[in-house]
């Protein structure tokens, strides 16, 4: 028996559709959309305040900015390199007033525009690294620092 040419493609159609879209449907934990990704690396960074400051440090033992977000980001399974140039390279830049948990802040503090980075909380803070012996803590956009030092915010693509 043939099939006329239209009923055949027809069925291909509709097999290419099926197979498709039952592709890429897995389980919302293994797979977290980016908000979710971004606010437990968030978290993660959270769980570090008191570690020690260590210029290259990107383990507990003692963390540089960007390695705390390199490690933070790690933990939840999602790569980054380190530096704050290069985590300024693979992030968008958004408007700050749509920030959301675990977007990226980069400051100004040596006359570059990424020579800080740090992890948005939520409510104006942020939890960061700080160089000159201090430990990781939470700051807040509302102490004068760091509104003047503020550079830009960026969010990262963590499909």
């Amino acid at each position: 028996m043939i099939m006329p040419r239209r009923i055949l493609q027809a069925l291909f159609l509709v097999l290419f559709i099926s197979l498709t879209t039952a592709c890429g449907h897995g389980d919302p934990d293994n797979n977290p959309p980016p908000a979710k990704m971004a606010s437990r690396a968030a978290d993660q960074a959270l769980a570090m305040v008191g570690k020690p400051y260590h210029y290259g440090g990107n383990t507990p033992a003692g963390f540089d900015c960007s390695g705390l977000v390199q490690y933070s980001y790690r933990r939840v399974g999602f790569d980054l390199p380190h530096g704050t140039s290069q985590l300024r390279r693979v992030s968008q830049v958004i408007p700050r007033q749509h920030l959301q948990r675990g977007d990226l802040l980069f400051f100004n503090q040596e006359g570059k525009k990424s020579s800080h980075v740090a992890l948005y909380l939520g409510d104006d803070r942020f939890v960061h690294a700080p160089s000159g012996g201090k430990k990781v803590y939470v700051s807040s956009f509302n102490d004068t620092y760091w509104q003047k030092h503020f550079s830009e915010a960026r969010r990262l693509d963590v499909d």
